[in-house]
């Protein structure tokens, strides 16, 4: 699946979407449940516990990346993704209990509605609104070769560190699901 996302984000190059965009690596490729921000690490003990109870009896999940889009508005233009499709009922209700896992712990429920996305790109900080509009008709105008579907078996507690290439992620715990 990591490689059919790769060809995606080439074919999207070819289509003319290329050095305004900050392709995400391969590794980096994941589904968002819940964004933490900066988290001091004598709180991670307690992430795990959360997360375990909230997790428990959760099973796999049967999912498929289908169709390409983008965050942000014409003009503002901020990422391209490819959308997520299958069992989400059940992915919205996970990212759900995580929320609501993690709340006691004094981190904000998110206000927006889940939306289950694979981010292929971000578009550089800087770039003009002209630009921008013209790589959201790429994006509008693309299909993507069919990609193939995969099962999410497990979620991760994330470590995110800023980098010159990207974000570098390392797995602070790791929770199968049933």
């Amino acid at each position: 699946m990591r490689a059919a996302l790769v060809d995606t984000a080439a074919a999207l190059r070819r289509a003319g979407a290329g050095e305004a965009v900050r392709w995400v690596r391969p590794e980096g490729v994941h589904i968002t449940l819940k964004f933490l921000g900066a988290t001091d690490e004598a709180r991670v003990p307690a992430l795990r516990s959360a997360l375990a109870g909230a997790l428990a009896g959760v099973r796999a999940l049967g999912l498929r990346p289908e169709g390409v889009g983008s965050f942000g508005g014409r003009r503002s233009l901020r990422v391209i993704w490819v959308g997520v499709r299958g069992d989400t009922p059940a992915l919205s209700a996970l990212a759900a209990r995580v929320e609501a896992g993690l709340s006691p712990l004094g981190f904000a429920s998110e206000q927006r509605p889940f939306d289950a996305h694979l981010t292929l790109g971000r578009v550089r900080d800087g770039t003009p609104a002209s630009e921008r509009e013209r790589l959201a008709a790429i994006v509008e105008r693309f299909t993507p070769s069919p990609l193939p579907p995969f099962r999410a078996d497990a979620v991760s507690l994330m470590q995110s560190t800023p980098g010159r290439g990207g974000a570098s992620y390392r797995a602070r715990a790791v929770f199968a699901l049933q």
